[in-house]
């Protein structure tokens, strides 16, 4: 059975689907990102699933897929930002290589691009945001294996970082 090679964390704006891509690439290996299947399953956007089924409705295809990549997925994983409250998640991110992607609140902002409708930061974008960064900031410390900053970073050189702590790195990965 095969597992991640590494499994990435972070809150909305810390880069995890551009950084998953290019660490991907990089390792050869393909990148599931579970936003992206959530979406794919639901036939719809992650905003449309909130929106018209509702959160518990999106948690649940959430943490089914999480559960199926986390058993199984023999790439990258790249998590959606809430997906490790789930404490299915959190006890089974427990076996595997999770890196936190670290991202300061105003590179976050600029890269989330706080016009763009996310359900999370609905009302007021800039405090939610910033109160979902606060709530969630031991939940990935407390998770991660490893943790690299990504704010003033080119993603290729985030991936540098994150190949040099794979548990693999010294069998061979480049």
């Amino acid at each position: 059975m095969s597992t991640p090679v590494a499994v990435l964390i972070g809150s909305p704006g810390a880069g995890k689907t551009t950084v998953g891509r290019a660490l991907a690439e990089r390792l050869g290996v393909d990148l599931l990102d579970t936003d992206a299947e959530v979406e794919a399953r639901a036939g719809k956007s992650v905003g449309d699933v909130f929106v018209e089924d509702g959160e518990p409705a999106f948690r649940a295809l959430e943490r089914e897929i999480v559960a199926e990549a986390l058993a199984s997925w023999a790439g990258v994983v790249a998590l959606g930002g809430g997906a490790v409250l789930d404490p299915g998640t959190s006890a089974d991110l427990d076996r595997h290589h999770v890196v936190y992607l670290q991202v300061e609140f105003a590179d976050a902002a600029k890269r989330v691009g706080l016009d763009t409708p996310r359900p999370l930061l609905a009302g007021n974008p800039r405090t939610r945001l910033r109160k979902l960064l606060e709530e969630r900031l031991p939940v990935y410390e407390g998770l991660a294996r490893a943790t690299v900053p990504t704010s003033g970073y080119h993603p290729e050189e985030v991936v540098d970082a994150i190949v040099e702590g794979l548990p693999r790195h010294r069998e061979g990965i480049r």
